[in-house]
């Protein structure tokens, strides 16, 4: 049944990308390196959520083990390199490096981990793309109040420099934040993610104004002591919820007042001409405020001196798109939970698409049209700045021949190829998340969104080639869409294992595995 689809793969007209567009992955180190308290490394919020609650994730999964990408990291940069690909986007733990997230003690069994692993990419041809900070804060720094804390973006900025000190001379792309919403909405709207603290009303506006200045101490860092020495840019990476109104035009306002809450709070004071918070959504925040009976705004006002310190600090948009959603005012009764399904701020209700395609993740709608209109959105916004997808992908169940990822991938790419082609967005790359298996917070391991599978079960870690893993390296090889019939075939992915495979000790299992899986087929 899914043949019919895939001959729609092949086009006459041959769509190909840029010569210099780049092609890459993504991970996380909490997600998958383990090792969570060896040779030194700190604990991290993440560490303490999942031992202390562990009935908040399936099956009460931690990530102590994850993919035990500290011990397998040299696979890891050998399936990157297997796929082609031009980068690969990995963070560093912070509490790995400073244990008590503070400068006066630096793990040297912390460095060297992530010293070998950019030198083994730079000798495979790939770039390494670094992100300073990927949700796992030293758990010191927690109890001193985290992102809610001013001084964090003291701390951040010391981080900061140590990584830069032995890092920048052979990392150019940097990315400071990943997902600042999630770190500031997510986590204290829902309580439900590290560090579980509900408090819904001050605390993620509060940390979303600290997590920008951090981010813009960390970047001004960088551009004073390393940037023109090294030729190197940074930026952060955004989760983008591209929004849309269910009925036109009764909700065309609040959908972009939606958009502004969204996005405008972390890109606003960053790439806008003016700074600052955007001028609509302040205004209704500040109301809302007084309505609750505070005598300021929740969301607290940058003073002249930070909006100069904040505006430009990007030197291209690193953008997470998964998904999105349509808004409408909500109801007498209704009060949403921003951003899982509406905001009692701007008094709205969001809710799935109706011609999404809702997977294994009720929080993850697949709607691909949803990354165009955001690139053509960020780019009448923000003007005509470079963008770099730095995620983009699709769980499902751990299949093997997953038909349905192949489908986003190519769904998906054929919107950025038409945001590149029809709409002249400066798109530069794509970066699919995630190379690998990870844990996937409080889905532990139920939830799979890797181009590799990982038996989790095993104590190596085996990692397994998808056949998303092979439709991704054709597109990779061919710089195209248009990829051949073979590329989306069973018998193409188990010719491709043996090939790519044989020889490699740590897969030698996935033959047989696949042709169990034939055996299978041709029985039912």
């Amino acid at each position: 049944h899914y043949s019919v689809f895939f001959s729609t793969l092949i086009s006459a007209t041959s769509r190909n990308f840029p010569a210099d567009f780049k092609f890459g992955t993504s991970t996380a180190a909490y997600q998958i390196e383990g090792a969570w308290n060896l040779d030194g490394k700190g604990e991290s919020i993440w560490d303490r959520y999942v031992h202390t609650k562990s009935k908040e994730v399936v099956n009460g999964s931690t990530g102590d083990v994850a993919a035990d990408s500290y011990h397998h990291w040299r696979e890891d940069v050998n399936l990157v390199a297997q796929l082609g690909l031009d980068f690969y986007r990995f963070s560093i733990s912070w509490p790995r490096i400073l244990p008590t997230g503070l400068p006066n003690k630096i793990n040297k069994a912390g460095v060297k981990y992530y010293s070998d692993l950019i030198d083994a990419l730079i000798a495979r041809g790939i770039e390494p793309v670094v992100t300073l900070y990927h949700w796992d804060l030293p758990v010191k720094l927690q109890d001193l109040g985290g992102w809610t804390n001013p001084l964090i973006a003291d701390w951040f900025e010391d981080y900061s420099r140590v990584i830069f000190s032995f890092y920048a001379d052979r990392v150019k792309t940097w990315l400071t934040i990943n997902e600042a919403i999630v770190v500031c909405d997510f986590n204290y709207n829902l309580g439900r993610y590290a560090p579980g603290i509900q408090e819904s009303e001050i605390a993620p506006f509060l940390c979303n104004k600290n997590i920008l200045l951090a981010h813009a101490r960390a970047y001004r860092l960088y551009e004073r002591e390393y940037k023109e020495k090294y030729n190197g840019k940074i930026s952060l990476a955004n989760n983008v919820l591209w929004i849309e109104p269910k009925e036109v035009p009764r909700d065309s306002f609040l959908a972009e007042l939606g958009l502004e809450h969204m996005v405008g709070r972390y890109s606003h004071p960053i790439y806008s001409k003016k700074g600052g918070w955007p001028h609509s959504l302040e205004k209704h925040i500040r109301a809302y405020s007084l309505k609750q009976g505070y005598n300021t705004s929740c969301l607290p006002a940058f003073t002249e001196k930070e909006k100069k310190l904040i505006k430009g600090t990007a030197d291209f948009y690193g953008l997470n798109y998964y998904t999105t959603r349509v808004i409408r005012p909500a109801q007498a009764g209704e009060r949403g939970t921003w951003f899982v399904d509406g905001s009692p701020e701007i008094n709205a209700m969001l809710e799935v698409p109706p011609d999404a395609k809702i997977g294994v993740s009720p929080l993850i709608a697949n709607y691909p049209k949803g990354i165009r209109k955001m690139l053509s959105y960020l780019k009448s916004t923000y003007g005509d700045i470079e963008f770099l997808i730095t995620e983009n992908g699709y769980p499902d169940r751990g299949e093997i021949e997953d038909y349905e990822r192949v489908k986003f991938l190519k769904d998906h790419l054929e919107q950025v190829y038409l945001a590149i082609n029809v709409d002249n967005v400066k798109v530069t790359g794509y970066s699919y998340w995630s190379l690998i298996d990870t844990f996937e917070w409080l889905d532990g391991y139920s939830t799979t969104f890797g181009l590799f599978d990982v038996d989790f079960k095993d104590p190596k870690r085996h990692r397994y080639p998808r056949l998303s893993a092979f439709y991704y390296e054709c597109i990779v090889n061919s710089n195209s869409l248009d990829v051949p019939d073979e590329c989306v075939s069973t018998e193409a992915l188990t010719h491709y294992n043996k090939n790519k495979l044989a020889n490699n000790s740590e897969y030698l299992r996935v033959n047989y595995v696949l042709l169990i899986l034939s055996l299978i087929l041709i029985l039912n």
